[in-house]
């Protein structure tokens, strides 16, 4: 066999040796556009649960704010109460050493001008108000540890939901640094170019004509859209689902706590065949809602990355439907 031949042969079973080697590489396309946007979407809808979350949270440490701020205004009065009624057990302990009780009480059962019954009256009397003056003072101690005790647990639990806002937090942080990747892979942005110029007539202009405090919430929601979706936020730049629907509220008067489950809550539940323009909308999970306008529509802010807008209210499974009471 020639040399040249041997050379080939040889080159040829080391190529065959380095296929069968090789760990086989798996070639992975770029995902598509419509696969991109499902796991938009998934994320999406996580990532509202835990802005819902959060929300809840933010209520909640604004109620136990409230709460250690009454608490604070009780107390105060209380310390002077106790500090008051200290002093005065005190002046009647050091009465009572300086004349001596038997020596009073003797004084007054020794023959005089009062008659034995007004003098034993006289001694009770004396001796019911000590005994009412140390009992108040009992209680005015007992009431103050327990307000300072509730004080404590409040403070207690404010600091630990404020904790877990950092933590959730970062995660919300965490998780749209992602979303906004895979926008940027779908749409070649990550988030929706605004509406570059209003129509004539504002938005609000082109709501339905309703009457009361249900037509200045929808009127407001016809303000807000556009207006790009900002976690954790209830305008006026921008909003997510349940800031939307409180900042509409608000507008008319009414107050709503900024968290999709907590309204629901607060909310009457009515059926499908009684939504007027003004009624709420609630998502299955709570993790998502919307303001009625009429028409079968909404107007929501979706998710991170978009914009306020008005469509469909079939956009998903819905939970129920609520009216401001």
């Amino acid at each position: 066999m020639s040399s040249s031949r041997l050379l080939m042969r040889t080159l040829v079973v080391a190529g065959l040796s380095a296929v069968l080697i090789a760990p086989a590489v798996e070639v992975r396309a770029e995902p598509s556009v419509t696969e991109l946007t499902a796991r938009i979407e998934k994320s999406s809808t996580e990532l509202e649960r835990i802005v819902e979350s959060y929300n809840k949270l933010n209520e909640e440490i604004k109620a136990n704010k409230a709460t250690a701020a009454s608490l604070h205004a009780r107390i105060g009065p209380l310390e002077a109460q106790t500090a008051q009624s200290r002093a005065d057990v005190g002046e009647l302990a050091s009465t009572a050493y300086k004349t001596g009780g038997l020596r009073t009480a003797r004084a007054l059962l020794e023959p005089g001008s009062a008659s034995l019954t007004d003098r034993l009256g006289t001694l009770d009397h004396l001796t019911r108000q000590r005994q009412a003056r140390i009992s108040g003072f009992t209680t005015q101690q007992r009431q103050l540890l327990a307000e300072k005790s509730r004080l404590d647990a409040t403070l207690a639990r404010e600091a630990a939901q404020a904790r877990s806002m950092t933590n959730t937090r970062k995660r919300i942080e965490k998780d749209l640094s992602r979303l906004y990747e895979m926008r940027r892979q779908a749409y070649g942005r990550a988030t929706e170019e605004a509406p570059k110029r209003r129509p004539k007539s504002a938005p609000a202009d082109d709501a339905p004509a309703v009457s009361g405090q249900a037509g200045v919430a929808v009127r407001y929601a016809y303000g807000a859209l556009g207006k790009p979706y900002v976690w954790g936020a209830d305008g006026p730049n921008g909003y997510d689902c349940s800031g939307l629907t409180s900042a509409a509220w608000r507008a008319a008067g009414r107050s709503l706590p900024h968290n999709t489950r907590m309204q629901w809550g607060v909310v009457s539940h009515i059926s499908r065949g009684e939504l007027r323009p003004g009624d709420l909308v609630f998502y299955s999970g709570l993790g998502h809602m919307g303001i009625y306008v009429g028409g079968g529509q909404i107007i929501d802010a979706p998710s991170a990355g978009r914009n306020v807008l008005k469509r469909d209210m079939d956009i998903m499974p819905i939970q129920g439907y609520g009216r401001v009471r």
